[in-house]
């Protein structure tokens, strides 16, 4: 399966570097504010839709452009791939090099596997629970700091719901108090990544969708690292809310960004 899913991440990563050599005839448009869909995106998408329905007809698919499909004759399976074929697509529209396709399934309400693919460097990120997480056939590990005022942390604001920018802001000051810097790039799996490489300590972020997180938190928790939600559980997928880094930084980080919050309280 992780083998079919490095597949279908390549080849969306071809479409989208096509269409980076020539952004100015790319065709784009508005979701919401400040949410956009472009050419790539939905090129990008069937691409993997293609390869991963191709592999396995039974399994159902939840892609941010094209939604709930699949399933078999019954619409029913045990595993849904869960896909965000164009993850920082403003940064993509702007050629600014910050963007990944993710690709996670999940098998029973557990995500089994995971990719992130960034294709304008071309680093592969791969995992399969149990086994392990990979940046193109090299182990990860999370980073090894263990206080926050040393911590490199990631993160992404609200520029879509500003109803909750100002309680982002309240815990974003909480955080560049403590820590030795926060980086804002744009796309959340492939931060999420970065965090299992260990170029992040941390990351915290709310109002996401589940294909931004799928992959993303497993490789983390297979380099060792962990994920939660504000109050500090497994519900991140359905809440939206998550908080990961390495096992010292994430305890410290997640005492700073929510105490004694709740997720209805984000």
């Amino acid at each position: 399966m992780l083998t079919i899913a490095v597949k279908a991440a390549r080849r969306a990563g071809s479409v989208i570097n096509r269409a980076a050599r020539d952004l100015e005839v790319l065709s784009v448009a508005r979701k919401r504010h400040n949410d956009f869909v472009t050419d790539a995106d939905k090129g990008a998408e069937q691409a993997i839709i293609d390869v991963l329905s191709d592999a396995f007809p039974d399994h159902a698919i939840l892609a941010e452009e094209s939604g709930q499909s699949g399933g078999g004759k019954s619409g029913k399976s045990e595993y849904t791939w869960i896909i965000d074929p164009l993850d920082g697509t403003t940064n993509f529209i702007h050629g600014f090099p910050q963007y990944a396709v993710s690709i996670g399934l999940q098998h029973k309400g557990l995500i089994t596997q995971a990719v992130v693919y960034d294709p304008a460097s071309n680093e592969l990120f791969t995992a399969s629970r149990g086994r392990g997480a990979f940046l193109n056939d090299r182990r990860l590990r999370v980073s090894k700091r263990t206080f926050m005022r040393d911590a490199l942390i990631g993160t992404g604001f609200q520029f879509r719901d500003f109803a909750r920018l100002d309680r982002y802001l309240t815990m974003l000051r909480q955080v560049t108090s403590k820590c030795a810097g926060v980086r804002r790039a744009g796309a959340a799996a492939l931060d999420l990544a970065y965090v299992a490489a260990g170029r992040l300590d941390g990351f915290w972020e709310f109002g996401l969708s589940p294909w931004d997180m799928a992959a993303g938190s497993l490789l983390i928790q297979e380099a060792g690292g962990l994920v939660a939600d504000f109050d500090g559980e497994s519900g991140y997928l359905d809440s939206g809310c998550i908080v990961c880094g390495n096992p010292k930084v994430f305890a410290q980080l997640l005492r700073t960004i929510a105490p004694n919050e709740r997720r209805s309280d984000v």
